[in-house]
Order: C-alpha cells, then structure tokens, then sequence
C-alpha cells in the first residue's frame, strides 16, 4: 500500500515517520508544507497522479489558534480548502483520506464527553476552519476518515509539555489555567491508532474521536509534567479570565473514544501516556 503523508514535520507527522518503519506491506510518502502545498490543487493532483496513493493522511494544519482571528484567509486555506483538494484527489484515485480534526470543534459548553454525534459549535476561526474542512472531506470523498483528537503533544514541535518544562527552567513560580477540561494525548498514540485502521483496512468510515483517556485540566496536566519531569515549581491554578487570549477556548472538550475502540483502537490513559513520554 503506497500511503502520502501531508505536514509530515508536525508532530504527528514526526511520530508517523518514527512509527513507519515498524508496519511491513507499506510504502510511506513524507512531505512537508514546503514539498507539497495542499492550498494548491495542481500540486496536489500532480503528486497524486505521480504515485497513485491507496491512503492519504492529512497531517497538515493551520493550529495557531490567536492568530487564526486575524489570519482567517491563511487559516481557511489550510484547514478548508487544502482538505477539500485532497478528498477531490482521494476520490478521483479510489484512495481513503484520514483526516485529523479537532475538540475545538465544538464550544465546551457540555460536562460530559462529546461523541461524534455531538452538535458542532466552534468558538473562533481555527474551529471553524476544521469543521469546515470536515464538512468538504464529507462532501467529497465516501472513502474517510475523520478523526478528532485534543491537546496533542510529543516530542517533536512546540507544545505544552515543552513550554511548561522551558518556563521550570527560567522561573520558581507559575500561573497555569484550571477551569478548561480535557485530556492530553501523546502523538504516538494517535498515529498508533491511524496505523491500525490503515493495517485492518477497515471501511467503517466516517468521523472518530480519539484522544487519550481521561480527563485533566491544564492545571492538572502542568503538574503531572513537573512531577515526572523531577521539577520544583510552584504552580497556581488560575481561571481563563485571568489570562485573557484573542481566542476563545472551549472549557470542557473531553472527547468519547468507545466508536474507535469498537474498531480494535487502543486508547492508553493520559498519565500512563506521559510516563512514555519521559522515559
């Protein structure tokens, strides 16, 4: 099976790369933003007439969530139209499309996980780019996945975990929001769980929801990272309104994992993922 890999610098395109070694009976084609532009459909037709791919997995994003309220067109390009180019491709070359999504599709008002019936209500333009990018793979391709997963991070590119252990080394004291709920998910778990359906060639297509499981606040996760990491920090957990961002964030985001499981997926839990992640 020869499978296109597109933003295959981000994190879950790293730990794609990492994990690809490991499937036999797979070819893997990395291209980052720079190799193949997904905004622009004659590249994107171009490569996929070249090699005549059985799956792609989109990877590529626009996440700068502040920034996407004044970069709407940037973030419309990547997360709507570059999704629609390749589910174009995808269904004119008989290929299955896995195409990451995200909780910030939805606006949190909820207090118990959201499954993938779950009405869609984003709060900001990155949300609202993603679900519109869903709604053109839908529309698109019968032959995809969609799968939404939350506060991703791995050892490749920028993300909390980093950022917290960066501010352990310049300061004894932090401010880390509590009242935003969800669950933190290790990169390699989700391209585990992409690599699956790929290896089971299931066609129960549709929208999934995957992230690790249960259920933390940033607060909760700030403190998991610096008890692992060895670290000694004060940490004080402060409401969204105390740190004010050009976005809106959803409070509550945990996401319901029992259609994936239904499909053979593992989902370890949060703190056990982090553990791996530090060793």
């Amino acid at each position: 099976m020869k499978i296109l890999v597109t933003g295959s610098n981000g994190q879950l395109g790293s730990e794609l790369k990492l994990l690809a070694t490991q499937f036999s009976g797979m070819e893997f084609f990395f291209f980052n933003s720079k190799e193949l532009d997904i905004t622009k459909e004659k590249e994107v037709e171009g490569i996929f007439e070249e090699h005549h791919f059985d799956y792609c997995i989109n990877c590529a994003a626009y996440t700068a969530v502040d920034q996407a309220e004044e970069d709407v067109e940037r973030a419309t390009l990547v997360n709507e139209i570059g999704p629609t180019h390749l589910a174009k491709a995808c269904a004119a070359n008989k290929a299955v499309l896995i195409h990451v999504s995200t909780d910030f599709v939805f606006d949190g008002s909820k207090n118990m996980p959201y499954n993938e019936r779950s009405p869609t209500q984003a709060l900001g333009v990155y949300g609202q780019t993603k679900r519109a990018g869903e709604i053109a793979v839908q529309k698109e391709v019968i032959q995809h996945f969609i799968i939404r997963t939350s506060w991703l991070y791995s050892q490749f590119g920028n993300n909390f975990v980093k950022t917290m252990l960066r501010l352990a080394e310049e300061r004894t004291e932090l401010n880390v929001i509590v009242d935003q709920v969800g669950t933190p998910t290790n990169a390699a778990d989700l391209a585990n769980a992409i690599l699956h359906l790929i290896s089971c060639q299931s066609k129960a297509y549709g929208i999934y929801h995957f992230s690790n499981e249960g259920v933390a606040s940033w607060y909760d996760f700030a403190l998991a990272i610096f008890e692992l990491a060895g670290k000694k920090i004060k940490v004080n957990a402060i409401p969204t309104s105390a740190y004010p961002l050009p976005a809106k964030r959803p409070h509550y985001s945990v996401l319901d994992k029992t259609k994936i499981k239904q499909l053979g997926v593992l989902v370890p839990y949060w703190k056990d993922a982090l553990k791996r992640y530090f060793k």
